[in-house]
């Protein structure tokens, strides 16, 4: 009996090794009314493993013409980070590269291919599953791209802002559950998301 349940178990186990769940959601971006990109981020669940990926290009005119492309790569082991990189280009030159990458029994930060620092806090949520999951109870949210902790503050009706250490704020809208809109001050440009369904 008992061999009969480690069989299956290991069946169940390597089909979900093969067959990993997948989620993406989309999304535009929106500057002074106009839709000038789209943004998509998807989680993938392969065993013990979830990775997430997004990926966007805006280009708007800000005095001149301006193209920012951000992309992420994250990856969770369980229930904590194992490594997030992250890299942006305006105007198709690199603009800012972020990595984070766990190397017990801490993080080592690496800004622009030079060691910052290191963390030693368990990081447990991270900026890019804001996109997946409504943020109940969650206060540090680590920041992908800044290598820092980002405060959430619940302000009621399923709306959250997400706070940097120098005070600047993002906005995320939920409704069951589900991101439907976000505000985003990116430090390059400030624009809005708003969730569409797959075309």
């Amino acid at each position: 009996m008992i061999y009969s349940v480690l069989i299956i178990s290991s069946l169940i186990t390597s089909w979900s090794s093969f067959n990993p769940s997948e989620e993406s959601v989309y999304f535009d971006a929106v500057h002074n009314k106009r839709v000038i990109s789209s943004l998509v981020a998807t989680k993938t669940i392969k065993g013990a493993k979830t990775y997430y990926q997004s990926s966007t290009t805006i280009e708007t005119r800000i005095i001149k013409d301006i193209r920012v492309n951000y992309m992420y790569d994250v990856v969770f082991d369980a229930a904590l980070l194992e490594k997030a990189d992250v890299h942006i280009s305006v105007n198709e030159k690199p603009h800012a590269e972020a990595s984070t990458q766990w190397t017990d029994p801490n993080y080592q930060i690496i800004k622009n291919d030079e060691i910052e620092k290191t963390v030693t806090d368990s990081i447990s949520f991270a900026t890019i599953q804001l996109f997946f999951k409504e943020p109940v109870d969650i206060k540090p949210c680590y920041s992908e791209q800044n290598g820092s902790f980002n405060t959430i503050i619940a302000m009621g009706n399923h709306k959250y802002e997400k706070v940097n250490s120098k005070g600047n704020g993002n906005i995320y809208y939920y409704e069951a559950g589900v991101l439907i809109k976000a505000t985003i001050h990116s430090g390059v440009i400030s624009f809005e998301i708003i969730a569409k369904n797959e075309d």
